[in-house]
């Protein structure tokens, strides 16, 4: 449904290297670079997710509203949270399964470096991600 999303950063290169580290075990690269963006995407593909310098401009959506990643399993799930953590964000929800949702649905949220709430899932149940 969507073709893209872009956010603006306070930070091009802290932001770039952040999502360098947590989109890595999602399965997404950086696509393309410039001086004032960056865009994140599936190896060979086009961008998802774009990144354009705005300092001093940058004020992250409020209560609601989040991004969430397609993670190709629970693994990935975890190690997208690990690495946010490492990379400066604050936790919003540990891995897990989110019985709220469903039974198969294993998620974490953070906070990114400039304030926008993220999310990693799996939707699979334990037989197929494994």
């Amino acid at each position: 449904m969507l073709g893209h999303l872009s956010f603006g950063v306070h930070d091009l290169v802290r932001a770039a290297a952040f999502y360098d580290a947590i989109l890595a075990p999602l399965g997404f690269v950086r696509v393309w670079t410039s001086p004032h963006a960056v865009g994140f995407g599936p190896p060979g593909g086009g961008d998802k997710l774009a990144l354009f310098s705005r300092p001093g401009e940058v004020i992250a959506p409020g209560p609601g509203f989040h991004l969430a990643f397609d993670a190709p399993s629970r693994e990935a799930v975890d190690r997208f949270h690990a690495a946010a953590l490492a990379e400066g964000a604050t936790d919003e929800g540990k891995p897990g399964v989110r019985l709220h949702y469903s039974s198969t649905y294993y998620a974490a949220f953070v906070r990114d470096i400039d304030g926008y709430k993220l999310e990693a899932v799996n939707q699979q149940s334990l037989l197929n991600s494994e």
